[in-house]
């Protein structure tokens, strides 16, 4: 069964769509990454075509926030929500990152600072702590530091080393961990209290409720195709299964099988597959 939708007004920063929507504010935007990277940035500039996708033929939406900064150096933050491991992932955003700056003319001995931030609402690491800092080291001597100008931090909403990090970064990483119920307590921070004036002001704009509902719709949409995804390639393996519980089946059945699309017939297929007692009988269906 399909889980109902949260309405624009049950969300919380930590749900997607308000993060995207509350950093594609560039004052919201420099608090944070001054706030993560403990330093201090003079603008930014906020990638809006790149933060909120709303493409019907696009697989895999993502919500993620691009920023430049003046340095010129990149951005890629995204909240994570769901426990994954971010490894890889990190890995792919920053060559995502490279190649569209390669693919404008620059070289890659111009390639700008970048950074991949993942905002987890679990502790990916599992170490407790509240940030993790990637660093790139030789095998042969860890002492040594090397720079290619990448970097990668995951920030954790689980972390318990509070004396260890600056007390602003817990305040914001207890906020975006809140609950509805929570998220709206006084939090003592004057950056949180900036977020959260933020969020109540997207929950009651009403060209915002028209972009969620929009954004909504399509997952939904995605929702019901992968879960159809699904099913096909469950009735899929299941027929080639019963078949090859008789004999080895050749590449040429496996291939009409598998270009089956229709579930309908998937379904006649796979009572069809558990009753014959030879390929050859399975064989002389027409499908």
């Amino acid at each position: 069964m399909e889980r109902r939708k949260k309405t624009l007004q049950e969300l919380t920063i930590k749900d997607n769509f308000m993060f995207v929507a509350v950093m594609t504010d560039p004052e919201n935007a420099k608090g944070m990454l001054e706030l993560i990277l403990d330093v201090e940035i003079d603008h930014v500039e906020v990638c809006y075509e790149k933060s909120i996708i709303f493409n019907p033929e696009c697989k895999g939406i993502r919500l993620d926030v691009y920023i430049k900064d003046d340095k010129g150096t990149h951005f890629d933050v995204e909240m994570q929500v769901a426990n994954e491991k971010l490894l890889r992932r990190s890995r792919y955003y920053h060559s995502q990152i490279d190649m569209d700056l390669l693919s404008t003319g620059m070289k890659y001995e111009e390639l700008p600072e970048a950074y991949v931030i993942f905002i987890c609402d679990y502790d990916p690491i599992g170490l407790g702590k509240y940030k993790y800092t990637r660093k790139q080291i030789f095998e042969e001597d860890d002492s040594y530091e090397y720079d290619d100008g990448s970097h990668t931090i995951f920030l954790s909403t689980k972390g318990t080393n509070d004396d260890e990090v600056p007390e602003a970064l817990v305040h914001f990483l207890k906020y975006v961990g809140a609950e509805r119920g929570e998220a709206d307590k006084d939090y003592s921070d004057v950056f949180v209290k900036r977020l959260q004036k933020s969020v109540t002001k997207i929950k009651f704009d009403r060209g915002m409720e028209v972009r969620y509902m929009h954004f909504a719709e399509i997952m939904r949409d995605e929702y019901k195709a992968g879960k159809r995804e699904g099913e096909k390639e469950t009735f899929q393996s299941s027929i080639i299964g019963f078949l090859t519980d008789i004999a080895p089946i050749s590449d040429h059945l496996r291939d009409r099988i598998l270009s089956v699309d229709d579930l309908d017939t998937l379904n006649m297929l796979l009572k069809k597959a558990a009753r014959v007692s030879s390929l050859e009988e399975f064989e002389k269906i027409e499908f």
